[in-house]
């Protein structure tokens, strides 16, 4: 069964309203992730991280080696979403026109009159895919900042609005740096996650061999339509974060801050520059997703922790000894939800 809009309530007056809203988007999120789950071998911690940067209304940069399925699950949550999906083979001979379109004169065949006419780039679709988007030239990476911000492009002095729901999911190979572009900071902060893909176990490279070498076509159904995912993405955001666990997630960010009041003595030596203000957002609106999926209406510590290192390892500037070192900002972040006090009992955390 295909999830619309109308599979949720139209209005939120009671708390059975709330209730049988979550009730249906984590009955939603279960299936997708069971479909994708058909055309992708493991990575279960990825695909969990991706749909809920979906339901969050946020991006996701998804880095790791080559081969490990990362254009395959972008292509399947496609499919399982019902999106229109786009792609741009990020290249060094890439041009800004040919990720948001370029205005191109037009001629009647019959008339002979000639008129100018936009014509759309890929990034007229509701699910984008950017890979290897580290190799594209800072130009083009640039052109991505306004429709990842404001769901917009300006050209021609005309702004053009994008299709909504509106998702880019980029991919980038750490290993490889020849012929790369790092993605600037202001960039990055676009992205809600960034998600460490990781090689698969013994069983689940057997399952894939056993999957791609056969003549069977893995094919994913359609679970839910665009508008339910808007529909959603408004209901998550009346999931409820009480105060103390609202500051506990500031303190974390500033936390990363060296000279903050906030930061543990080791922050200086290892961080230049800390997370911004995006860092906090991210971090709490991807928590209520995890609340909602975890059958609560209320976001606990544990769903800052489940999302603190993808939405905050990106958005941290290492210092020279920490980069030299190879000290990863995912383990500084475990570091800082370890030492950054609650302030409140365990109890009421949870």
């Amino acid at each position: 069964m295909t999830l619309t809009v109308e599979h949720l309530p139209q209005e939120i007056n009671s708390v059975d309203d709330v209730r049988e809203a979550c009730s249906v988007i984590r009955a939603g999120f279960s299936a997708m992730r069971d479909e994708v789950g058909k055309v992708i071998v493991g990575q279960e911690r990825v695909v969990d991280l991706v749909l809920v940067a979906i339901l969050a209304d946020g991006h996701a940069l998804l880095e790791g080696p080559p081969g490990l399925g990362k254009t395959l699950l972008v292509r399947t949550l496609g499919e399982v979403l019902q999106l229109s999906t786009g792609r741009i083979q990020c290249t060094a001979d890439l041009m800004p026109a040919d990720i948001v379109g370029t205005v191109v004169v037009d001629e009647d065949p019959a008339t002979k009159a000639r008129r100018f006419t936009f014509r759309e780039g890929p990034v007229f679709h509701q699910l984008l895919l950017a890979d290897e988007i580290n190799r594209a030239t800072p130009k083009c990476q640039s052109a991505l900042l306004e429709s990842m911000q404001e769901h917009s492009v300006s050209i021609d002095g005309k702004t053009r609005a994008l299709p909504e729901p509106f998702f880019v999911l980029a991919t980038q190979n750490p290993i490889e740096q020849e012929g790369t572009y790092p993605l600037p900071e202001a960039q990055l902060d676009r992205f809600l996650f960034k998600i460490d893909v990781g090689y698969t176990t013994r069983e689940e490279l057997f399952e894939i061999v056993s999957r791609t070498t056969g003549d069977v076509a893995l094919e994913a159904d359609v679970i839910v339509e665009g508008d339910f995912i808007l529909a959603a993405q408004q209901l998550i955001r009346h999931v409820v974060i009480a105060p103390h666990i609202q500051d506990y997630v500031t303190r974390l960010v500033l936390a990363t801050h060296a000279g903050s009041v906030h930061a543990p003595e080791w922050v200086s030596e290892n961080i230049v520059v800390g997370a911004s203000p995006r860092g906090a957002q991210s971090i709490v609106s991807a928590a209520k997703v995890a609340a909602v999926v975890d059958g609560r209406f209320a976001v606990s510590k544990r769903d800052i922790k489940a999302v603190a290192v993808p939405a905050l390892q990106h958005r941290i500037v290492r210092t020279f000894e920490a980069e030299t070192d190879s000290r990863p900002t995912s383990e500084m972040i475990a570091r800082l939800l370890k030492e950054v006090p609650t302030l409140m009992s365990e109890e009421q955390d949870v």
